[in-house]
């Protein structure tokens, strides 16, 4: 995806200081198998992409890695999964770890980052979605932008730039 790799530096900042501050932090990530009705191949909308095991399914290498830092699987079948939330335990492990408020970047802020800032706020979590730290597929142009007002009027915060979580 052009530009995804601009969102690394901002998300190690706020992993980094998350990690410091003993909050979680999650990664998510598309791990498909070879097989799936979510590729074009196979009936889906999308080129074979995140199989599980292999390179295209890693983590960008400039990514912030710790041990403390959990990994979220999700499209491990033939649903598209494009939110953290769907079929997985996301939800009930934020809320064992007393987590009100989920801030979300990554790729693509029209698909999976949508999709998991929609569902944080259908689990009653605060969602931010950091600007910064997120960027567009726009399979269709502007598909970002109104992913970003459908974000907004379902009531999460769209944060600038300048946003950076106080220590």
């Amino acid at each position: 995806m052009a530009h995804g790799d601009e969102v690394v530096p901002t998300l190690n900042k706020l992993i980094d200081q998350f990690l410091k501050e003993n909050s979680p932090v999650y990664k998510s990530r598309d791990w498909h198998p070879a097989k799936t009705k979510h590729f074009a191949a196979h009936g889906g909308t999308w080129p074979v992409h995140c199989v599980q095991g292999t390179l295209g399914a890693e983590f960008h290498p400039k990514l912030r890695d710790d041990p403390r830092i959990e990994i979220i699987s999700k499209g491990l079948g033939d649903k598209d999964c494009y939110s953290a939330f769907d079929e997985t335990d996301l939800a009930t492990k934020l809320r064992d770890q007393g987590v009100n408020e989920v801030l979300v970047g990554g790729l693509a802020t029209d698909y999976c980052v949508k999709n998991t800032v929609l569902d944080a706020v259908k689990n009653g979590f605060q969602a931010k979605a950091l600007t910064n730290a997120m960027r567009a597929v726009d399979l269709q142009p502007g598909d970002g932008a109104r992913a970003i007002e459908e974000m907004r009027a379902a009531g999460a915060e769209i944060v600038n730039n300048e946003w950076a979580p106080s220590t």
